[in-house]
């Protein structure tokens, strides 16, 4: 297995920019000012996987003969819902509180775990199962109102869109890659240098890919190529299994439906979207193109101001 090797750089102040987008078409920012921050240059940061396992527990739920959905996992930012049907084609939709429907498709007879990504209040919910070509009837309708009180438990669980597992070998990798580091950012660094260097773009998948496509992260390490889609999922995979909160994003960057991340650090907050850092400053950089691309100027004038960019989920 490949390890970068990263000679570890003691830098007391980063210069960055709080953008950049890991995307199936392109990439995306919040237009800022660079700004100037201290490191957490110290030699404490444990760099061991640490896999956050969901549970189903059981102690509420509500639902009916068609679906378990349980939320006793709610105040850590997770519920899990399982489809006790027979059809291939079932779909649950959760709309919360800022509006937006997520639709997800079930798994029978699985715990499919879904996100509450829109924190703390009331969800809806409606399961619908196929019954024809096109057609779906609505088995359940419900809604919860939920507390969410760990505020990053959305973006450090395993869910469908990030699965992984304390045997995954993305969480193996990604300790190895975070070893010697002293701080978040240098894990997001040395994480983001390995999907650079090792992960080509797959035009065939993409030119293929059908709806309701979900990620394996272990399959992108072992074929090396993926679409975005599943480059996103690998960065947040890895960097959730080193307690590194990280958001999926969706949206669009012009007509270009695309995905790409953002993380969580002590020392910054949220960085919305990613970066690249060449040992002095972080630079507008989406590691798709980075690692597939040449013009780099290209890339960073469609970037720029964010405009061009649209988030609609996060997973």
């Amino acid at each position: 297995m490949f390890l970068l090797n990263k000679t570890h750089r003691k830098f007391e102040y980063i210069l960055f920019v709080l953008c950049f987008a890991l995307s199936l078409g392109g990439c995306g920012k919040k237009e800022t000012n660079p700004i100037e921050v201290t490191s957490n240059n110290s030699s404490t940061r444990s760099n061991k996987a640490n896999v956050l396992e969901t549970i189903a527990p059981g102690t509420d739920t509500i639902g009916n003969s068609h679906v378990i959905i349980d939320y006793s996992m709610a105040s850590e930012g997770y519920l899990t819902v399982t489809y006790l049907g027979e059809s291939s084609r079932s779909k649950l939709q959760v709309t919360g509180t800022n509006g937006v429907t997520y639709t997800y498709d079930l798994v029978i007879n699985e715990e499919n775990v879904i996100p509450l990504t829109s924190d703390s209040g009331n969800y809806d919910m409606t399961l619908y199962e196929g019954v024809g070509p096109s057609q779906y009837s609505v088995l359940f309708a419900g809604n919860l109102d939920v507390t969410v009180d760990n505020q990053y438990g959305p973006y450090l669980y395993p869910n469908q869109y990030v699965y992984f597992t304390k045997d995954s070998k993305a969480v193996s990798l990604a300790e190895q890659l975070a070893q010697g580091a002293t701080c978040d950012l240098e894990v997001v660094y040395n994480i983001y240098e390995y999907v650079v260097n090792n992960i080509t773009y797959d035009h065939e998948e993409a030119e293929t890919v059908e709806p309701g496509y979900l990620p394996d992260v272990d399959e992108v390490l072992d074929t090396k190529k993926g679409i975005c889609f599943d480059y996103a999922s690998l960065m947040t995979a890895m960097l959730r299994s080193q307690s590194i909160p990280t958001k999926l994003q969706i949206g669009y960057a012009q007509d270009a439906y695309h995905a790409w991340i953002s993380v969580y650090t002590v020392d910054q907050g949220w960085i919305d979207g990613m970066i690249e850092f060449n040992g002095i400053q972080w630079t507008l950089m989406d590691p798709t193109y980075a690692s597939n691309s040449q013009n780099k100027k290209k890339m960073k004038d469609f970037i720029g101001t964010g405009s061009n960019y649209v988030t609609k989920f996060s997973y």
